[in-house]
């Protein structure tokens, strides 16, 4: 099999990927053993043909460097099997930046995994889309014990399940109504709103790109209407923090129509957030620090800080932050900081939550610089916005089908510019 086919089916499988059951309590993500073999893959052709190609830049070095420290502070955890774990889990997904990283060498490329992340993203959030709904039609209790009970366990393995339905997010009251929140096949509403966030754009660019402008228009209206059905008031930051920053920043670039259209939505969303919804009401909350979610979290927050406080330098080394808050917690018990700067600078160290920082910073800036060169880019910047800001208020670098999405998206910055580029 062509390494290009396998990297694109692995795109379009990524929100569908199934979950093995190697051993008894272990739960092994699918996706990860693709990832591997695509590697392995890889790096036989490369060796075999004497031309195994890394992108040298600073992000690719920034990548490396994050995994090298991650790696590290295992000598510094107190429960080195959660740590091993831990590196485990990364060094079975990282790969897939530097495969993509080679693969992916022409803006043609990377316009057509767009089409098959969008394609499966698409159809993961139609699903998503359809849970919601149902719970009008055959009620909320049967929907939710429909997904618990056949739905869970496939996509995310026994063990995983039974810890997410031991303390599910599913469920958010407003206004005194409980609704059931699209999850479709990933553990929580919050790791498939980290998901959307990040090929929304995608697919706008996509739209904007394509002549043909049904499927990508239709895959968009999915993307967007499964992303505000998660009640994810973190997904819905990262949209507002990507809806200010774009038109800012390349408002003089943008023509008149668009600016109409820009101008026209901006309008709308003001109108809809005005008008009482549960959607209003749930992102007006954000800002409410004394409703029950946020003070937890702020407190959760201050905890965080006070363990880097005592462990600087290395961390308390990966995966092992939980144990900090609680001794004896179990390794799925869902102990984290609800910050993804914060849960790295725990585990790992200030150093590392910076460079993880820069990595997006560079990327971003890169991105946004390359949009004169192809609109794919403006609209790979704009998925780390979201990603980037949602990450302020929740973790989602230990879901493999994120992380996973997050490389890749990462990698189209080590694309060579075009040749009008290059003779511009």
């Amino acid at each position: 099999m062509e390494i290009s086919k396998l990297l694109f089916f692995l795109a379009f499988y990524l929100p569908f990927q199934i979950a093995l059951n190697p051993g008894e309590g272990f739960d092994l993500a699918s996706v990860r053993v693709i990832i591997i073999i695509l590697f392995f893959l890889w790096a036989a052709r490369g060796l075999k043909e004497k031309k195994l190609i890394f992108s040298y830049n600073k992000q690719t070095l920034l990548v490396i460097s994050f995994l090298f420290l991650s790696l590290f502070s295992t000598f510094f955890a107190s429960n080195s099997e959660w740590s091993a774990r831990k590196i485990l889990f990364f060094f079975s997904v990282f790969p897939l930046y530097f495969v993509a990283a080679n693969v992916l060498d022409s803006q043609d490329k990377i316009i057509k995994i767009i089409k098959y992340l969008v394609l499966g993203g698409s159809l993961a959030a139609f699903l998503g889309i359809i849970q919601f709904f149902a719970q009008f039609i055959f009620g909320l209790k049967a929907v939710y014990g429909f997904w618990a009970d056949y739905l869970v366990a496939p996509f995310l393995g026994k063990t995983f399940s039974q810890a997410v339905l031991q303390n599910p997010s599913w469920l958010v009251n407003i206004s005194g109504v409980t609704y059931f929140r699209a999850t479709a096949t990933f553990p929580d509403p919050h790791m498939f709103s980290f998901f959307l966030g990040l090929l929304l754009p995608l697919a706008l660019a996509l739209l904007i790109v394509s002549p043909k402008k049904i499927w990508p228009s239709l895959a968009l209206s999915v993307l967007l209407l499964a992303d505000i059905l998660t009640f994810s008031r973190g997904g819905y930051l990262g949209l507002g923090a990507a809806l200010v920053i774009a038109p800012v920043i390349f408002w003089k670039k943008i023509s008149r129509d668009y600016k109409k259209i820009i101008l026209g939505t901006a309008v709308f969303l003001l109108i809809f957030l005005a008008i009482p919804n549960p959607f209003s009401s749930r992102f007006f909350s954000i800002f409410n620090l004394k409703e029950g979610s946020n003070s937890g979290r702020i407190e959760t927050w201050k905890q965080a800080v006070k363990v880097i406080g005592e462990h600087p330098v290395w961390g308390v080394g990966i995966g092992n932050y939980p144990l900090e808050i609680k001794p004896t917690a179990s390794y799925r018990e869902p102990i984290y900081a609800h910050n993804t700067y914060l849960d790295i600078a725990a585990d790992s160290g200030i150093a590392n939550a910076l460079i993880w920082t820069g990595i997006s910073i560079i990327a971003i800036v890169s991105f946004f610089k390359r949009s004169k060169e192809h609109l794919l880019f403006w609209g790979a910047g704009l998925s780390l916005i979201i990603f980037s800001v949602h990450s302020l208020v929740e973790t989602a670098i230990f879901s493999p089908v994120v992380l996973a999405l997050f490389l890749i998206i990462l990698s189209f910055n080590n694309c060579p510019p075009s040749l009008n580029e290059k003779r511009n």
